[in-house]
C-alpha cells in the first residue's frame, strides 16, 4: 500500500532480504539503543531475532530511498503473529512473561503485536501512523477481535517507573475478561492514585504506549522486568470493539 509520502511504503516482509532488514533495524533500536541482548542475536551480522520470527508476518515501513545493498531500507517494523503462527512455534512471545489465560479462555480471534519499532530519526514524523494504517487494514481483513502484546520502558530501575507504572495501574487496568497477569509479579500500584502527578507519568511514558491508549487500549495485570533487553515490560491489549469511530477514522485513512 503506498503511503502520504512517495518514498514510504507499507508493505508486509516478501523476501529473505526483507526479513534481514527489519532484523538489522531491530539490532539498531533494541541492542546498540537500548542495550538489550538476546540468545539468537547476531552480533557479527548485527542481526536481532528469534525463534519466533519464522511463524510471524512483519509489517514494514520502507524507504524507498535508502540502500538495499546495505539492508537499510526497513526503518519501521510490526511482528504479528496469529493464533496459528503460535501453535506451531509452541507459545505466543507473551507467554514467557504473562499468563494469557484470560485471552484464549475468551474464545476470540487474537493477534499478537511484538518487535514494534522506528529508527530514530522517523518518529517525529508520521512513521508510527503509517504503520498503525497498514495494521488496521490487517485487522479489518481477517477480522481480528483482539490485540495484544507487550511494549516497554526503558531500564529496569523500578524506583524510576514508579509514577507511570502507578498510572497505568490505576486509570487503565484491563478488564477481568481479558486481563492477562505477569508471570514474575513486579507490581505496578506503586504510588496511590491521590498522589500521581499525571502530567509527569504521560510524559514518561512511551510514545508506542500512549498511542495505544488513545486507541481504547488496557493493560495487563503487573509488569515484567527483562533483564536481558534492559527493559520494563507491560503487557498491552486492546479490543478492537472498543475503538471509537473516530480514531477508527484516523488510523484506518489511506494517504493520497
Amino acid at each position: 500500500m503506498q503511503t502520504e509520502d512517495a518514498y514510504l511504503q507499507v508493505r508486509f516482509a516478501k523476501t529473505e532480504r526483507d526479513l534481514l532488514s527489519a532484523q538489522r533495524l531491530r539490532y539498531r533500536v533494541f541492542i546498540e539503543e537500548l542495550g538489550g541482548n538476546g540468545t539468537l542475536v547476531d552480533h557479527d551480522a548485527r542481526l536481532e531475532r528469534d525463534a519466533f520470527d519464522a511463524h510471524c508476518a512483519h509489517l514494514l515501513l520502507i524507504d524507498t530511498r535508502r540502500d538495499a545493498e546495505a539492508l537499510d531500507y526497513v526503518v519501521g517494523v510490526y511482528r504479528l503473529m496469529t493464533s496459528q503462527g503460535a501453535q506451531a512455534a509452541g507459545s505466543f512471545y507473551s507467554e514467557a512473561e504473562y499468563d494469557l489465560s484470560a485471552l484464549h479462555r475468551s474464545g476470540r480471534k487474537l493477534l499478537e503485536l511484538g518487535r514494534s519499532c522506528l529508527q530514530s530519526d522517523y518518529r517525529g514524523g508520521t512513521g508510527l501512523l503509517q504503520l498503525w494504517q497498514g495494521l488496521a487494514a490487517y485487522v479489518q481483513q481477517t477480522n481480528v477481535e483482539v490485540l495484544f502484546g507487550v511494549a516497554s520502558f526503558h531500564g529496569t530501575d523500578i524506583a524510576s517507573l514508579a509514577g507511570p507504572l502507578s498510572l497505568l495501574h490505576h486509570r487503565y487496568l484491563a478488564p477481568e475478561p481479558l486481563r492477562v497477569r505477569a508471570r514474575v509479579m513486579q507490581p505496578m500500584d506503586l504510588v496511590a492514585e491521590g498522589d500521581l502527578d499525571r502530567i509527569a507519568a504521560l510524559r514518561q511514558t512511551p510514545a508506542l504506549i500512549k498511542a495505544y491508549l488513545r486507541l481504547g487500549g488496557c493493560v495487563g495485570e503487573g509488569a515484567f522486568v527483562d533483564h536481558a533487553f534492559n527493559t520494563t515490560d507491560v503487557c498491552l491489549v486492546m479490543d478492537t470493539d472498543r475503538l471509537s469511530a473516530a480514531h477508527r477514522a484516523i488510523y484506518t485513512r489511506r494517504g493520497g
